[in-house]
C-alpha cells in the first residue's frame, strides 16, 4: 500500500481509504448490514495497510458507525485514522453539535474522532451553521480531544467551495471528483484551491458510485479496448483520480472481497502524474461516450430517500441510465414494471419537492422521474 502527505497535517494516510456507505447487506435491506461479512472486509483492507475508514451518521440508515464499531475492536481503532461527520441538517441549535458528536462516539465505541468532517454542507448549510456558532463547538471539541481534525464535505458550486475553504483555518476536505466529474461542484478548480491552503484533500465517488465499475456500454468498452495495457473500469477509474498530486486519499464503498483486493493492487501502483499522455487521452474518450449516454447525474447516495410517497428515486434513475447506456429500455421496462411496486415508481411522484432539496448533486428529481415514467411507458 502507498501513503500521501495528508496535507500540512504531520501524517501520511493510505491512498485507498475504506468508505462504510455501501457495505454488505442483508435482505436487500440497506439498515441490516451483514457483519460478518462487512468487519471482515474492514479488517482485511485495514491488515493490508489501509489506515483511513470513513463513515457518517446517516449511513446505512444509521447502522454503519455501529458496524465501524465493532469492526475496529480487538486492536483495530488504534490502526487507522477514523472518519465520520456531523449531520448538519439536523442541526438546529449549539447544542445539537454535542448531542451528535457523542452520540456517535458512542456508537463508535471511541473516545475521539481522528477527522471530523462538516456533513454535505452547501450554501444553506454553510451559513446555518455560522448563524448557530459552528467554530465555537469545534475549538472546544478540539481542545477537549473528542475530535483531532476537522473539515467538511462537500456538495454545491464552487464560489460557495471557496468561501467556505476562506472561512475558517480547516485541516482538510472532502469532494466528489472523477474523470467524469472533473468540472462538477468544486471539480478541479477547487481541488487545486484546497491543495494550495495546505488541506489534506479526500475523494469520494472516484468510481461515481460504482457505475465506472460496471461493464460498459458497448461505445465506452470499445474505447478501453484501443489501450495497449488492459485495466478494468475501476482500476483505470481510480488511476486517473490518483493521478493527481493534490489528492491524498480516496474513499471506495467496497463490498465484496474481489473489490478490495483489485482497488488496493490499483492503488498500489497509482503514483502522482503516472498515467501516460495517450492514456489521459483515452479516459477523455470514454468520458465523452459515457455523456452522451447518462441521462441522469444521480451516484445512488440515497439522501433523496426516504420519498413521502414512496418512490423508488435512486432505483428509477438507474433504471434510466442502464435502458441507455446499454440500449435495454425494454429489459428495463420490465424491472421497472414488474420488480417496482407501483408506489416505488416514477409515476407514483407527487412533486412534493423534498428529495430536491435534500440531493447534494442538486438534480431536477421531479423532472427526471417524468422521463423514467414516459421512457418506462413506451419501451
Amino acid at each position: 500500500m502507498k501513503y500521501r502527505e495528508f496535507g500540512k497535517c504531520d501524517f501520511k494516510v493510505s491512498t485507498l481509504g475504506f468508505g462504510c456507505m455501501r457495505l454488505p447487506i442483508i435482505n436487500n435491506d440497506d439498515k441490516q448490514i451483514d457483519e460478518e461479512k462487512a468487519i471482515a472486509l474492514i479488517r482485511y483492507a485495514i491488515d493490508n495497510g489501509v489506515t483511513y475508514i470513513d463513515t457518517a451518521y446517516p449511513y446505512h440508515k444509521g447502522s454503519s458507525e455501529i458496524l465501524v464499531g465493532k469492526a475496529l475492536k480487538d486492536g483495530y481503532r488504534e490502526k487507522v485514522k477514523l472518519a465520520t461527520k456531523l449531520p448538519t441538517w439536523l442541526t438546529h441549535t449549539y447544542e445539537d453539535f454535542d448531542k451528535y458528536l457523542d452520540e456517535q462516539l458512542g456508537k463508535l465505541q471511541t473516545d475521539h474522532i481522528d477527522m471530523y468532517l462538516l456533513h454535505a454542507l452547501d450554501k444553506e448549510r454553510w451559513d446555518n451553521l455560522l448563524k448557530l456558532d459552528i467554530f465555537k463547538f469545534v475549538k472546544s471539541a478540539l481542545c477537549d480531544g473528542r475530535i483531532k481534525q476537522i473539515g467538511f464535505s462537500f456538495h454545491d458550486k464552487l464560489d460557495t467551495f471557496k468561501e467556505i475553504i476562506d472561512g475558517y483555518d480547516w485541516d482538510f476536505c472532502q469532494i466528489q471528483y472523477n474523470f467524469l466529474d472533473n468540472n462538477y461542484q468544486a471539480g478541479t478548480e477547487g481541488l487545486e484551491y484546497a491543495a494550495k491552503k495546505g488541506m489534506g484533500i479526500v475523494i469520494m465517488e472516484p468510481l461515481k458510485g460504482g457505475r465506472l465499475a460496471k461493464n460498459p456500454p458497448i461505445s465506452v468498452k470499445e474505447e478501453w479496448a484501443k489501450s495497449e495495457v488492459k485495466k478494468t473500469p475501476a482500476q483505470w477509474a481510480l488511476r486517473w483520480v490518483l493521478n493527481h498530486p493534490e489528492v491524498s486519499t480516496i474513499l471506495s464503498g467496497m463490498n465484496s472481497m474481489e473489490q478490495v483486493i483489485e482497488n488496493m493492487q490499483t492503488a498500489d501502483v497509482a503514483l502522482p502524474n503516472s498515467l501516460s499522455v495517450k492514456d489521459l487521452e483515452l479516459i477523455d474518450n470514454v468520458k465523452g461516450q459515457y455523456n452522451e449516454l447518462i441521462k441522469v447525474q444521480c451516484t445512488a447516495c440515497n439522501y433523496c430517500m426516504p420519498c413521502p410517497a414512496g418512490v423508488d428515486i435512486p432505483k428509477n434513475f438507474a433504471l434510466l441510465n442502464d435502458a441507455s447506456m446499454y440500449d435495454e429500455y425494454e429489459d428495463q421496462s420490465k424491472t421497472y414494471n414488474n420488480d417496482l411496486t407501483l408506489k416505488q415508481r416514477a409515476v407514483s411522484c407527487v412533486e412534493c419537492g423534498k428529495c430536491e432539496k435534500l440531493c447534494p448533486q442538486h438534480l431536477e428529481i421531479r423532472k427526471h422521474l417524468k422521463e423514467v415514467n414516459l421512457a418506462m411507458k413506451n419501451a
